[in-house]
């Protein structure tokens, strides 16, 4: 919660950028405490490589740093914002206990994947069975939305290569060193001189 504050808060891009890597390697590291190895290693390598890496390289492109703006406090966004957040803690009394036997998806779907899932799919591994198997499309759809994405910012950033010698885009070249500048034409002027 301290980490997505701080990202809130800080003008500093670039920190804001680092914030954000480290708030997936949190969640990367919760996911591995809960055995759900396979979800970390792609919130590992989605959220803190790709994800930093795209965001870095906006950064190169634009600004470092934010303007804060000051709001005006808005107390009926407050009140909305509390009561989403009570009525999402309402709901989870319906919930099953964390890791409960009894929950209705490991009665119901879970005996099939580990008893029919070798046999059916010919993947030994449970967890690769059911991303590459029986959720094959959903896997194929999250794929083609990550690689969409990227394709997304390469174009909005523009990372066409310029020639080696050309000034950037909207940059005037500067005047080289040791190399003589046009003299001023100053034939509009009127050089007579009154008595």
């Amino acid at each position: 919660m301290a980490n997505a504050l701080a990202i809130a808060r800080i003008t500093s891009l670039f920190s804001a950028v680092m914030l954000f890597g480290s708030f997936s390697l949190l969640s990367a590291a919760l996911f591995v405490i809960m055995d759900a190895v396979d979800v970390a290693l792609t919130e590992a390598a989605v959220g803190a490589g790709i994800s930093t890496i795209l965001m870095l390289a906006t950064l190169a492109r634009t600004k470092s740093f934010s303007r804060w703006r000051s709001t005006a406090p808005r107390p009926m966004a407050l009140v909305l914002a509390v009561g989403v957040g009570l009525l999402m803690v309402y709901t989870t009394q319906d919930y099953p206990r964390f890791a409960s036997a009894q929950a209705p998806a490991h009665r119901h779907v879970v005996p099939h994947y580990l008893e029919q899932g070798p046999k059916e799919t010919g993947v030994p591994n449970v967890v690769t069975s059911v991303l590459a198997s029986y959720r094959g499309y959903d896997t194929l759809g999250e794929v083609v939305v990550i690689f969409t994405a990227g394709i997304g910012v390469v174009a909005l950033l523009g990372l066409v290569r310029s020639p080696p010698n050309s000034p950037p885009t909207g940059v005037r070249p500067r005047s080289e060193p040791g190399r003589a500048k046009k003299p001023l034409d100053d034939s509009h002027l009127d050089t007579r001189i009154i008595d």
